[in-house]
């Protein structure tokens, strides 16, 4: 990566708050803001795969928004069509998926990403993904996935692994000016997946100073025993970090040093293309 690549990474990430309610709190004061629709969002977003059906008790404290109002947010979805409920969990409908559909359907960045996914993950037999930075986790938006099951949660686009134990997720938070990603390690939440988990606030503050220096990461083994990754960062037309392009491969059959001799130019290669690609 070049002098005025690696100067330039940054990025217009914005603030990381701890909860869903602060956030829209934080906002309030704007009298265009819609308290109502930010909270059913936030409804939405609570359900993942591990938690499918969840009760009003149980969203609140995901969320931090009162009870009442969570009540009326799964009402709501559920005269849209968008939940269901069995009289005391609720869960969502595949309705939701329309939502994301119409983002994806849009957005540039995930469909001229596609092309080049698909080409990386022909060429090296191993899966290629492409994510964003959504508050304290990353949100895969685009992926060419191999046949072989890598890790034991089944990813798919739009879904959500932690932020600091995985490449792309260091890549952009690396980005983040030093204020956003302050606070995020004041905040988040860093527990130990593997042994090698890097897991308190100095040692990631250390290795993501290392990312920005770098350009690049790897992650060996951190997020699941026998998953080892890298990931690269992708620009747009001012230097800022947009996204991360990463390979997922299987620690047995591909090293460390095969990652950055093999895979790491093909990474580079692809993210300068993409961007010149959307951003010229």
């Amino acid at each position: 990566m070049n002098d005025q690549m690696r100067n330039s990474f940054t990025s217009v990430a914005p603030p990381i708050v701890a909860s869903p309610a602060k956030r829209i709190q934080a906002l309030t004061g704007d009298p265009d803001f819609m308290t109502s629709l930010a909270r059913g969002l936030a409804v939405v977003q609570a359900f993942q795969e591990r938690k499918r059906h969840l009760t009003i008790a149980q969203i609140s404290h995901r969320t931090e928004i009162p009870r009442a109002a969570v009540r009326r947010c799964l009402h709501t979805l559920i005269k849209l069509g968008y939940a269901t409920t069995d009289g005391r969990t609720y869960s969502l409908l595949p309705k939701v998926l329309t939502l994301g559909h119409a983002y994806l359907s849009s957005t540039p960045l995930a469909v001229s990403a596609q092309p080049y996914l698909d080409r990386m993950s022909e060429q090296l037999h191993e899966a290629c993904n492409m994510a964003t930075l959504e508050g304290d986790d990353i949100l895969y938006i685009a992926r060419s996935a191999t046949t072989q099951r890598l890790i034991s949660v089944d990813l798919s686009v739009g879904g959500r692994l932690p932020a600091y134990c995985t490449s792309m997720g260091r890549i952009l938070l690396a980005a983040l000016d030093d204020t956003s990603l302050g606070e995020y390690l004041e905040h988040a939440e860093l527990v130990a997946k593997t042994s090698r988990t890097i897991h308190t606030p100095d040692a990631l503050l250390e290795c993501l100073q290392q990312v920005r220096q770098q350009g690049w990461c790897i992650v060996d083994q951190e997020l699941e025993q026998g998953l080892r990754s890298i990931a690269v960062p992708v620009y747009d037309a001012s230097g800022q970090v947009v996204a991360a392009l990463n390979v997922s491969t299987h620690a047995g059959r591909v090293s460390r040093t095969e990652l950055e001799q093999r895979f790491l130019p093909g990474l580079l290669s692809a993210s300068r293309d993409l961007s010149a690609q959307l951003f010229a």
